[in-house]
């Protein structure tokens, strides 16, 4: 492994063996970059496939030759892998993590609120349907209680009409098709809402990943362009060279007593201000995970009304109802009359016209199985898992970011070994300057 991370450190190969060797890891790391481009494009980006493949075998094309011929490109690209481990790799996480919310956790929360209204929808119809048929029952009323009336045996007191007439029923298909006008209006809003947040996420998504990623090349160019022309830019590591050089001069008491100041890159020691960087970032972390709990919550909670709305809908029992209708009429006469009845040899008591008493029944109905509600959706587990993933990882990248920026100064020093002397001699004077002042 030194072998041939030598060989592919080297500025130009020494002979076809190392060319041959290091065209093969070229070779492999490129097949490796490009199947994870291609993966990125079309299953996070959700390019099309053709797209896709196009922009895959290009870019691999384009890195092969690049590292094959161009040195610092070598050292920036192997600077890209451990800078994913910084804030700038956090970023694209985050980014992905809110594509997958887009994608999958939004639609889910639009199509149970698109279930409520449907529940809503079958009870207003149903229940305004049944409230029209209550109309008809009215009506039938009218008409019998009418007839009695009519067929009263005393024709003196007997009224022109007894009919009462009904409208509200010719305007049955009036009601039904402004309330599926207002149904399918509502549908057309929710579809065009979802398609609009999914489209503008995704190209926002596409546009964020893509500056992230030049982003992410540019921050490993600039790393290498300051330990390239700053001896002071992120020197206070007791490296081998150091170490070497302080016991070559017999000056090895200038790293024990710097000890509190300087680190080793290949230790677990974090100093106070990488510890308290690693705390800032482990909190902008933190509300990153709480504004995602919140989006899985209302997600959840959705699911929850939505499944409810449908149960409860379905248990709706029809609500009887009773009309009792008891009539009674009888007619009083002046003193007159009675006379009048003795005199042709009537009964003169009060003169009954009519009795009605009779009971109709009537159930309002809220729901019907003809309805077209479509299930509630519940939280797909995949998708929390995942995110859980996502998260997990972006926690651990917070601890792993000191650790992941002394990779890359390891890197650069193995690339161009011969800056990494001048800078270890420049820390070595700086030490020395210092203990000769204490």
């Amino acid at each position: 492994l030194a072998d041939l991370w030598w060989i592919y450190s080297k500025p130009v190969p020494a002979d076809g063996r190392e060319l041959r060797i290091l065209f093969l890891q070229c070779s492999c790391i490129t097949i490796v970059i490009g199947g994870l481009f291609y993966n990125w494009m079309f299953a996070s980006l959700e390019y099309s496939w053709h797209l896709s493949v196009a922009m895959a075998i290009s870019f691999s094309l384009l890195l092969l030759l690049t590292l094959l011929l161009v040195h610092p490109a070598r050292c920036v690209f192997s600077m890209i892998m451990p800078t994913l481990g910084t804030k700038q790799g956090r970023k694209l996480l985050f980014s992905t993590c809110t594509m997958i919310a887009v994608v999958n956790i939004t639609p889910n929360i639009i199509s149970n609120i698109k279930t409520i209204l449907q529940v809503i929808e079958c009870i207003c119809k149903n229940s305004s349907d049944s409230l029209l048929n209550s109309t008809a029952l009215l009506e039938k009323v009218s008409w019998e209680f009418g007839d009695a009336i009519q067929e009263t045996i005393h024709s003196l007191y007997k009224p022109m009409n007894g009919h009462f007439r009904f409208s509200l029923l010719h305007n049955s298909s009036l009601v039904y098709q402004k309330m599926h006008l207002a149904g399918e209006k509502i549908s057309r809003e929710f579809l065009s809402v979802e398609v609009l947040v999914k489209d503008s996420m995704r190209v926002a998504n596409r546009l964020v990943a893509g500056f992230f990623m030049l982003y992410l090349c540019f921050e490993s160019t600039w790393y290498l362009k300051k330990y390239l022309t700053n001896l002071r830019f992120d020197n206070f590591y007791i490296t081998k060279k150091l170490e070497h050089l302080a016991m070559d001069r017999k000056a090895a008491h200038l790293l024990v007593g710097s000890s509190k100041k300087l680190i080793r890159p290949t230790g677990l020691k974090l100093s106070w201000e990488e510890l308290a960087l690693c705390l800032v970032q482990a909190m902008l972390v933190t509300v990153a995970l709480m504004l995602m709990l919140v989006v899985m919550a209302m997600d959840h909670f959705a699911f929850s009304v939505a499944d409810t709305a449908v149960r409860k809908a379905a248990q709706f029992s029809a609500v009887p109802i009773t009309l009792n209708i008891k009539y009674q009429v009888s007619a009083g006469v002046s003193w007159i009359v009675p006379f009048l009845f003795k005199v042709f040899g009537r009964p003169s008591e009060k003169l009954l016209l009519g009795d009605f008493n009779r009971t109709y029944h009537h159930h309002l109905i809220f729901s019907s199985a003809h309805c077209r509600i479509s299930p509630p959706t519940p939280s797909n587990p995949s998708v929390l898992l995942v995110v859980g993933l996502l998260f997990c990882i972006l926690y651990a990248t917070v601890f792993l970011e000191t650790y992941a920026r002394r990779l890359c100064r390891t890197i650069a020093a193995s690339f161009f070994q011969s800056w990494e002397e001048k800078r270890v001699l420049y820390l070595y004077k700086k030490l020395s300057r210092r203990h000769r002042k204490e």
